[in-house]
């Protein structure tokens, strides 16, 4: 690793892993902390960057497409939308490092609608560790946009989850096949 890598911990809030979460992946998102956290010391140590896209919500946005698909999660300012457990321990230790920061996004990708890619150019970084949940929605979606603007992907097992396994292991199957990730 080193200062042209990034680690991306993909929507690890208490919506999304928690037992009571608006649509929790449970169990399986719940055991990647410790590793989520291993991944993000030795980005860390490496002078790479700790990046956590985050998802956010208004209730009920007559325009948001997943109001649709979805009941209201990860509200603005909610305890649904805090990071779960130990990462926000770890996020609120470094927050302050330049090197680390998190950020809104309202769709599914890391990059639609964010300045994502401009900051990632500019710190010359490329390539992508992507972390976090649900690997066959959010992962997926980023992965895709990440690849489809020429970034390096790697992705550890140990490190996504989802709600569904069945999508989680053809999203696994799907980055390398389709996106040539390293998958380790």
């Amino acid at each position: 690793m080193s200062a042209d890598q990034a680690l991306l911990i993909i929507d690890y809030t208490n919506d999304f892993v928690a037992d009571a979460g608006a649509l929790t992946c449970g169990e399986p998102g719940q055991v990647l902390a410790p590793k989520l956290i291993e991944r993000a010391d030795a980005m860390q140590q490496s002078d790479g960057w700790v990046l956590l896209p985050t998802d956010v919500h208004t209730p009920h946005d007559p325009y948001h497409p997943e109001t649709k698909l979805f009941p209201p999660h990860n509200v603005r300012e909610s305890w649904g939308r805090d990071l779960y457990g130990p990462v926000k321990n770890w996020f609120d230790q470094h927050q302050a490092d330049d090197q680390v920061w998190l950020f809104d996004k309202t769709r599914y990708s890391a990059f639609a609608g964010t300045d994502l890619d401009l900051r990632l150019r500019e710190r010359h970084i490329t390539t992508l560790e992507l972390a976090g949940v649900c690997t066959d929605i959010c992962v997926l979606h980023t992965a895709v946009d990440a690849y489809n603007l020429g970034y390096q992907l790697v992705i550890h097992r140990s490190c996504v989850a989802s709600f569904n396994p069945t999508g989680h292991s053809w999203a696994l199957q799907h980055f390398a096949n389709s996106l040539g990730a390293t998958v380790i």
